[in-house]
């Protein structure tokens, strides 16, 4: 309220030089004056909400740091699916939602009974996009990746990462076995299709290499219509669900 209120003064301050200029007659540079205070005004009011942004982040960061990452927290980003997993709608979307995440993340884990609700409330409204970004401190990380995608090459990726969620302190080959036989894949086709070859690494990779370009900032990160979103919710869902046209 107090920042809001500063921007407000400054605003009528300007407003006030200008109509004292203009009764002065001062014709000449008037508008000259009035483009001058209208850029102060903006920089005073994007430095007020710099300023709150570190207060509300990070107390210490300098303005222009504050500044760039405000840019980088705004900016709307083109993801592709590419060949990622995809489920609900996926032809006209209210709401398209990137998720990069792993299987050995404890907060993963957590958050993906709240993503299978999510899908099975809203498959009509939202795309559901999946997206690997096992972290390296991680040993067990990118092998559980390689296992969804050969789950994903039977067509059961989504039934797979739900059954594998809760496994995120034991993962391990006779777990990704056990979770396969669970949700009906073809256990020999995915022992196959799991190896953690050349190929395989390439294609986890390639997830990785473009969450790092989109900013993604540890697991689970999420991207709603582009936007990463620090603070990502249900009640977030519900709410842009309801804005959206």
């Amino acid at each position: 309220m107090k920042r809001i209120s500063i921007v407000a003064m400054a605003i009528l301050a300007a407003s006030l030089v200008a109509c004292n200029q203009a009764s002065a007659g001062g014709s000449f540079n008037q508008q000259a004056r009035l483009d001058s205070l209208e850029k102060k005004v903006a920089e005073m009011e994007a430095n007020m909400e710099a300023v709150a942004y570190i207060l509300e982040k990070r107390a210490g960061m300098s303005l222009e740091d504050a500044k760039k990452e405000m840019e980088e927290a705004n900016k709307v980003w083109d993801i592709p699916d590419e060949d990622s997993p995809v489920f609900g709608n996926t032809k006209n979307p209210k709401l398209t939602i990137v998720e990069f995440t792993e299987f050995q993340c404890p907060y993963c884990s957590r958050i993906a009974p709240v993503m299978k609700e999510l899908n099975e409330k809203y498959p009509d409204q939202i795309k559901f996009v999946y997206k690997h970004f096992p972290l390296s401190f991680h040993s067990n990380a990118k092998a559980a990746a390689a296992s969804a995608i050969a789950a994903q090459k039977q067509g059961k990726f989504w039934e797979y990462r739900y059954a594998l969620a809760p496994h995120s302190r034991e993962l391990s080959d006779s777990t990704y076995l056990a979770v396969a036989k669970e949700v009906g894949l073809d256990v020999e086709k995915f022992k196959k299709d799991m190896v953690l070859d050349s190929a395989m690494e390439a294609r986890i990779d390639k997830d990785f290499k473009l969450g790092v370009q989109v900013g993604v900032q540890g697991t689970p990160n999420f991207y709603i219509n582009g936007k990463r979103q620090d603070r990502f919710s249900p009640d977030l869902v519900e709410k842009m669900l309801k804005e959206a046209k």
